[in-house]
């Protein structure tokens, strides 16, 4: 399910030119809303809250490290965001250490607001004194829980561990001239905003987010959860395809970059800079996954695809939100139930027929084929585990886009096949 599902109906009521022109505002109108809120009262709402949030922020010296609603506003733990390590580093002792460690993470982690009782507790863990944010609204009937905690992370900084991040790099990108340089990143911007038309026109309203690496972009879903990782998915598959078609009308090679790109689901730290005055309406992203995914992109062949090892807990909307587990290879797999409701659309002037998504590997003793795992060392000696995918594009009056390597066209990967 995407999250164009879950959005009260006043959503709907847009314009397609005004929901594809989206502003730092309507990045918040894919969580959910109360019922019988209008698209007026839920912007005025969010303006409302966020300049309450931005008085408290300071230009930045401050964060917000928790929150609870109150019937008339918020009540919120603010502090200086050097909080976060002097509350380790003043303890005593190694085991109290861990302890607050552990505290921080979790507190980091931790999207949605505290039960009352919860939040004294933590505010007298930390030794912080509540403030009021008072609102002529309750927050659930106002704007929603989902979407208040929405606009308090800009405001703070948030641990995730269950979110895919993809990383597109443009081959060769250092030995560009300036000029040729920008020419690329514009073209790779381009074929981004297109794939992300491409699923909206079927109603799958990724929010996404990028920020660049110089010779390329990461991007990664705001929302979280497996549909989430899903659609960005499949945004990867329309970008590369809007690549490579962009890369077979070109008439010299120079102004279209050929990419290789990494996806991967790993742990984070999410934060917004300061923007002149105010906080960034994008997030930032650092932490393992980051890491992780700059270390596959430096052993990646041109056109190569990667998708790291993963084994981790997502929200899994087709078990009512319950929590389940997912492995790489699970997660593919999960890939390839949405993809009809994309058959259709128009792709290079081609109808798309069908779309296959799989990781590569040998045949198997069985019928069929099975995966191969490989691993890469990267510069400073760590180890990381890998998968080689693939993704082919079936068009109905168009020739097929290939994407991706195959296995027998890995020679000249720097990488060792530990397993089938």
């Amino acid at each position: 399910m995407s999250a164009l599902t879950s959005i009260p109906q006043w959503e709907f009521n847009v314009s397609d030119e005004t929901r594809q022109r989206r502003s730092w505002l309507d990045g918040f109108m894919a969580y959910p809303g109360p019922e019988g809120l209008s698209e007026a009262e839920a912007r005025r709402n969010i303006v409302l809250l966020d300049r309450r949030l931005y008085t408290l922020w300071s230009l930045g010296e401050n964060l917000i490290y928790a929150w609870t609603p109150a019937p008339r506003g918020l009540t919120v733990l603010l502090a200086p965001h050097t909080l976060l390590t002097e509350f380790v580093n003043q303890a005593r002792g190694q085991a109290e250490r861990r302890r607050r460690g552990a505290l921080l993470e979790g507190l980091l982690a931790r999207k949605e607001h505290w039960a009352p009782p919860e939040f004294e507790q933590l505010a007298a863990e930390l030794g912080l004194e509540p403030q009021d944010v008072p609102l002529p609204f309750a927050p659930e009937q106002g704007l929603g829980l989902a979407l208040v905690a929405a606009l308090v992370e800009r405001y703070g900084i948030r641990l995730v561990d269950d979110r895919a991040v993809i990383l597109l790099d443009a081959v060769g990108f250092s030995l560009l001239s300036p000029l040729e340089q920008v020419v690329q990143l514009n073209s790779l911007s381009c074929s981004v905003n297109t794939a992300y038309a491409k699923l909206l026109d079927r109603q799958i309203n990724i929010n996404f987010a990028r920020t660049t690496t110089g010779d390329g972009f990461y991007i990664w879903n705001r929302m979280r959860g497996m549909a989430a990782n899903v659609e960005l998915y499949q945004l990867m598959q329309f970008i590369l395809a809007d690549n490579a078609l962009a890369r077979e009308r070109a008439v010299g090679k120079s102004g279209v970059p050929q990419l290789r790109a990494c996806f991967h689901v790993g742990s984070h730290y999410e934060f917004y800079q300061s923007e002149g005055l105010n906080p960034t309406s994008f997030s930032y992203l650092v932490g393992q996954v980051t890491i992780e995914l700059a270390r596959m992109i430096e052993c990646a062949l041109p056109g190569q695809i990667l998708v790291g090892k993963f084994n981790t807990m997502m929200h899994d909307e087709t078990r009512g939100g319950a929590l389940a587990a997912i492995d790489s290879i699970g997660f593919v797999e999960r890939t390839r139930g949405p993809l009809h409701k994309l058959n259709g659309l128009v792709l290079g002037g081609a109808e798309i027929d069908a779309i296959a998504c799989y990781l590569t590997g040998g045949r198997a003793v069985e019928d069929g084929f099975g995966v191969s795992e490989f691993e890469i060392v990267d510069k400073h000696g760590r180890r990381h585990r890998v998968y080689n995918a693939k993704i082919n594009i079936h068009r109905r009056d168009g020739a097929p886009i290939f994407l991706g390597l195959r296995e027998e066209d890995l020679e000249g990967f720097a990488a060792q096949l530990m397993e089938v």
